[in-house]
């Protein structure tokens, strides 16, 4: 071997070693988020102590670029998200990031995912991690929408392997979110995407070529082959799905699921009507609402929905702004916060507000 090649060895060897010793010290200081044994919400094992979601969806559609691109913005957001009282960040790496392939993963990106998972241990803060998310449309890979069902979803199993791999021994995997409010069937014509807003779709279809199918048949047979993935790799942390406002779609998948998670935006005078949904998800298992948001109401709307949904959830899900909370304050002190800015803020001064309350236990 040359000197070149046996500095290389010897550089792997150390690194290996260090985030071996890395892994245990983190391993000894975070405990595994498990569903608890009467099945209303989440406990901490081995200490039995009680556990409760309450985070937000962070850099939904760069989290990838960002921790390439400026990885001390990462650290510094999840030390500010910590200081609000954060406990889970829902995160969504893209698929176009990961693979490089139907069955290559991108070597360089599974570091990046690794160092995100070294972020979140340092910070005290669990990922839930969203799947196959292809939201940005101008990076979507053609040979993945050029496939048929069955080879899409073999490449969406071997992306689950992947993330399951590569996160496994880590402690700050709250949960594995198969993927973001999937459609069991579409038209042909209309593609596999919809939930169009600017140049990102938020949603998946299954299946474009049913047969004799129905929906129900559809999603079983792909949560099946996903939690199966997933399970390969890792049979200790939970799985889950994120569920548009339509539990009739989702309840035969979720007969898979450790937890149920739907995704609720109250509307400005209709928090019942959104307590009533949020009811019809009750299928015996632990609810974390993935997404909720002053997005069609006002913050005491927000606040309603929360407090009333609290006998009834188990864990809550917001957003965390692109903006500095710190920014979006002095922004609002100056007189220059746009309404934009402001419905921001009015979610993390509702979200540092609630906390302790949402925190608690619930009156049921």
């Amino acid at each position: 071997m040359t000197p070149r090649t046996i500095r290389h060895l010897i550089h792997s060897l150390l690194l290996l070693v260090l985030m071996s010793i890395s892994r245990n010290a983190w391993a000894a200081d975070m405990e595994t988020v498990k569903i608890a044994p009467d099945q209303e919400g989440f406990i901490l094992e081995p200490s039995g102590d009680r556990f409760v979601p309450w985070g937000h969806n962070y850099a939904s559609v760069d989290i990838m670029k960002r921790l390439v691109s400026d990885p001390q913005r990462v650290e510094r957001e999840f030390a500010e998200m910590k200081g609000t009282g954060t406990t889970v960040a829902r995160i969504h790496p893209e698929m176009p990031s990961i693979l490089k392939g139907p069955d290559q993963a991108d070597s360089e990106s599974l570091d990046q995912l690794r160092s995100l998972l070294r972020i979140a241990e340092n910070s005290g803060i669990r990922l839930k991690i969203t799947g196959l998310a292809c939201y940005q449309i101008k990076d979507r890979m053609a040979w993945y929408d050029s496939m048929d069902e069955q080879d899409r979803w073999k490449t969406q199993a071997f992306f689950w392997e992947t993330i399951a791999r590569t996160c496994a021994e880590s402690p700050a995997i709250f949960a594995y979110d198969l993927v973001n409010e999937p459609g069991a069937i579409g038209p042909q014509a209309e593609g596999w995407y919809l939930g169009r807003m600017g140049e990102v779709e938020f949603c998946q279809r299954l299946s474009l070529d049913p047969g004799k199918r129905n929906g129900d048949e559809i999603f079983r047979e792909w949560t099946n082959r996903m939690v199966s993935a997933i399970r390969k790799h890792d049979q200790t942390h939970l799985i889950t799905m994120g569920m548009l406002p339509f539990p009739g779609a989702y309840k035969v998948a979720a007969e898979q699921l450790d937890f149920v998670s739907p995704h609720l935006y109250p509307k400005t005078g209709k928090v019942d009507d959104e307590i009533e949904l949020l009811k019809k998800f009750d299928w015996g298992k632990p609810i974390v609402i993935g997404e909720t948001f002053p997005l069609s109401c006002g913050k005491d709307d927000e606040r309603d929905f929360l407090l009333k949904s609290h006998p009834f959830a188990h864990g809550w899900i917001g957003h965390w702004p692109d903006e500095s909370p710190a920014k979006l304050v002095e922004l609002r002190a100056t007189g220059k916060a746009t309404i934009h800015n402001a419905i921001w803020l009015s979610w993390v001064d509702l979200f540092k507000e609630l906390g302790p309350q949402m925190t608690g236990e619930p009156s049921r």
